[in-house]
């Protein structure tokens, strides 16, 4: 299922992570892990805030995909499933055609 993660990093925690040169590495591993079809990064309410939009199998997959935002970047993290165009379109048809 294709979900969005949102990882909202505080500025202090940031700050040491740049600082001390992690914060690539850890960007990299994530990366790695969620090979995201999409990867956006911005600000909200000040804090470096990204989203990553990936493909998640199983609800397993959480701890090893999202521990290190938390352990490694103190990050308020969030995860959802959304739809591309295409997935609503076909939710719209099957809901259309009673299926």
């Amino acid at each position: 299922m294709r979900m969005v993660l949102k990882a909202r990093i505080p500025t202090e925690a940031g700050n040491a992570v740049l600082k001390n040169g992690t914060l690539s590495k850890i960007m990299d591993a994530a990366f790695a892990a969620l090979q995201p079809e999409a990867a956006y990064f911005t600000l909200e309410d000040g804090d470096r805030t990204c989203f990553f939009y990936f493909d998640m199998q199983q609800s397993s997959q959480m701890p090893p995909l999202l521990e290190s935002f938390f352990v490694d970047l103190n990050a308020k993290v969030s995860l959802q499933p959304v739809m591309n165009a295409d997935d609503m379109r076909t939710g719209l048809a099957d809901m259309m055609s009673g299926t």
